[in-house]
């Protein structure tokens, strides 16, 4: 009984995490469009770290990179539960790889812009979801892969529930 309950934690994991690299494609790259002529294309680059993230009152804005760190908490947590054996150097390297990979296709793409800032960002909630993870698996032991996946769960469905009214809602004004 044991082992069927593990392996049904082995599949939720992975596809959990489907689903959570799925949203945040459509966070990062489309930026919640639900239509792609509704994005404005720039291809811009931006390699100096903190410029862009100036405000016209020439204060640094911090809750663009505040929601950088956030987003990729959870893939820092994802990262340790299906790579445990991973060193941290590979799953800094993965997390690192993944915020420049997105980067990389805004700016091919003309769907937004590529920044420094943002990769940084982005590793650096990668590496606090390691962390996360970290203490967690301190705290809970062996259960700890359980217990994130059923706040995932909930997480995840809370999501889904989301973007459907957001879709019915945006349908509904559409038509009015």
């Amino acid at each position: 009984m044991e082992k069927l309950k593990s392996k049904k934690r082995n599949t939720l994991t992975p596809v959990l995490f489907a689903i959570y690299l799925l949203a945040l494609t459509w966070l990062i790259l489309f930026k919640l469009q639900f239509s792609i002529p509704d994005m404005h294309g720039e291809r811009v680059i931006n390699p100096i770290p903190f410029v862009g993230s100036f405000g016209d009152s020439g204060m640094i804005q911090f809750s663009e990179i505040r929601n950088n760190i956030l987003v990729f908490i959870p893939f820092g947590i994802y990262l340790c539960m299906l790579k445990t054996p991973w060193p941290f150097v590979k799953k800094l390297l993965a997390i690192a790889g993944l915020a420049f990979a997105f980067e990389i296709i805004q700016f091919i793409f003309a769907i937004g812009r590529a920044d420094i800032t943002d990769v940084l960002s982005n590793t650096l909630g990668g590496i606090i979801g390691i962390g996360i993870y970290a203490l967690l698996a301190k705290a809970l032991k062996g259960r700890t892969n359980k217990v994130i996946n059923v706040l995932a769960a909930v997480f995840t469905i809370l999501a889904i529930l989301l973007v459907i009214l957001l879709l019915i809602s945006h349908r509904w004004v559409m038509i009015t």
